[in-house]
């Protein structure tokens, strides 16, 4: 038997963080297991040709999850056979003949089934009449104002890190493999990590950034990143993200490196030469160890 979390979750913001809290407690004090249902890809990705732009990956969101005490994650692959399932089945069918729910934790805003026919008042209805618990979380609210996905993906865009992530609760989080580059950071003077910014993610506004970098052996460093076209080098449309790992020296070539957003340098631009930009990559340097020391 189980005590089961809704919802998407995408970025495990402070909302979800209490409800998953919440989902936690129920388990602890029922001695059943804490799991939360989460979904492959955004219930929007079926309904629309556009990509949603996501907050966290899959790996990312379980890691976070995991550590406000969830023990199992139920993850639902989102086809059109689920995308039909109305919002009884869903509950009757999947969570309580499936995965055995004894109770559900959702927030007070949660719709779901075919259509998002399926709310709270439905559910806890549903709920009476199958015998099960249900918690409804209220939102939570930083200024006035209910924390979501979408308050938090419009900070990013406009290069307001530390504000997105006060409401995530940890800091925005690119993952991914190094990869070779150009060995332009080598010719300037510090070598850099190349990582691909993966399609599916939303990215934060083109810039500079202070970030921690956990490498593969799990130590932290700080790290300035660069993150968009660069300009004064390139001229595509792909997405470049190049971290210098300051205090480092060692080969990261293939392996996984973790990328922690803390702190928007600088917007984006074009230097005149590769001088100019390695002064200004330098003074960079500079910024970020003083802001991450703090």
């Amino acid at each position: 038997m189980r005590v089961i979390a809704l919802g998407f979750f995408d970025g495990v913001h402070l909302g979800h963080q209490a409800l998953l809290r919440e989902c936690v407690r129920q388990a602890r004090d029922k001695k059943l297991s804490a799991a939360c249902i989460s979904f492959d890809a955004h219930p929007s990705t079926l309904l629309t040709a556009q990509r949603p732009d996501l907050l966290t990956l899959p790996e990312d969101r379980e890691r976070l999850m995991r550590a406000e005490g969830i023990e199992e994650l139920l993850m639902l692959h989102f086809d059109t056979a689920l995308m039909h399932m109305s919002w009884d089945d869903f509950v009757r069918s999947l969570l309580v003949s499936e995965y055995e729910a004894a109770h559900l934790v959702c927030g007070a805003d949660f719709r779901f089934g075919y259509q998002g026919t399926g709310n709270c008042r439905l559910l806890q209805a549903l709920c009476d009449e199958l015998g099960i618990g249900l918690s409804v979380v209220p939102p939570v609210c930083v200024d006035g104002e209910a924390v979501s996905s979408t308050r938090i993906r419009t900070l990013l865009q406009s290069g307001a890190i530390a504000e997105a992530n006060t409401l995530l609760g940890h800091p925005y989080r690119l993952t991914g493999t190094v990869l070779h580059g150009r060995g332009l950071g080598h010719t300037l003077g510090f070598p850099t990590a190349n990582l691909d910014f993966p399609a599916a993610l939303l990215p934060p506004a083109f810039g500079v950034y202070a970030c921690m970098a956990t490498l593969p052996d799990g130590s932290r460093r700080s790290a300035v990143v660069n993150l968009g076209r660069r300009p004064t080098v390139d001229q595509g449309e792909h997405i470049f993200v190049e971290a210098w790992v300051q205090d480092y020296d060692g080969d990261l070539y293939g392996a996984a490196l973790a990328l922690d957003f803390c702190h928007f340098l600088r917007p984006e631009r074009r230097f005149e030469n590769l001088d100019a930009l390695r002064m200004q990559v330098l003074e960079d340097g500079r910024q970020a160890r003083a802001l991450l020391a703090e």
